[in-house]
């Protein structure tokens, strides 16, 4: 068996795709920063005979989340999908003028220096197999940056630049490497933003492997 690695396993979406991933025979790696709260997901999970489990880190501190990762493998199996899909701190969504170069480090630990560090440790896993997807799923300011959260929307189009490198490296060794842009909220029962859908949509990127930026919905102009 191999392993999906949901970095931002939370109640709504995180959950919604451990959960597709888990029905198609993926062990499931659950990551965040609550033990409590990874320990409660992971038993639902378990309870619906998904093979899952928990392992605690903040993305914002290189050595836990390297040593999660570690911990995943080393407890599930291999990687051949990674999700990094945490939703960003309010703080880093200051508005531009009241935003300075040092209010831009904990979005850049977090959309940037989090990603890379995940893709560092998973991906050897992915060149073993010969085949793997790396999947980034952002907010609409990560395409149309928005005056009002100039953090997150610096950070994520340093996150989207990185992750569109990646598509064109990885491609010829079989690693296919994709975003999904979810413009507004995740909300239950949503046409286009149920968290189900959106696992729905997760999974198929990972199946069909074509292009690299998706939209959950149209951006608004």
């Amino acid at each position: 068996m191999t392993t999906f690695a949901l970095i931002g396993a939370g109640p709504g979406l995180g959950a919604a795709a451990a959960r597709r991933f888990g029905r198609e025979g993926f062990e499931i790696a659950l990551i965040s920063r609550s033990a409590e709260h990874l320990g409660a997901l992971a038993a639902g999970l378990r309870g619906e005979g998904i093979h899952a489990a928990g392992f605690p880190a903040d993305v914002r501190d290189p050595k836990a989340l390297t040593a999660a990762l570690d911990a995943a493998t080393s407890t599930l199996g291999p990687i051949e999908v990674l999700q990094y899909s945490p939703v960003p701190h309010k703080d880093f969504m200051k508005p531009l003028p009241h935003t300075a170069p040092a209010d831009l480090q904990g979005p850049l630990e977090f959309s940037l220096y989090g990603p890379m560090t995940a893709v560092a440790q998973a991906l050897p896993d992915m060149q073993r197999l010969g085949r793997g997807t790396i999947l980034f799923v952002n907010g609409g300011s990560a395409v149309q940056p928005h005056p009002e959260r100039a953090g997150t929307s610096i950070a994520f189009a340093a996150e989207s630049a990185y992750a569109r490198m990646l598509h064109a490296t990885l491609a010829p060794e079989g690693v296919h490497v994709a975003q999904l842009i979810i413009p507004g909220a995740i909300t239950p029962a949503d046409p286009h933003t149920d968290p189900g859908l959106l696992a729905d949509t997760l999974f198929n990127l990972h199946t069909e492997r074509g292009g690299f930026r998706h939209y959950a919905s149209p951006l608004e102009t």
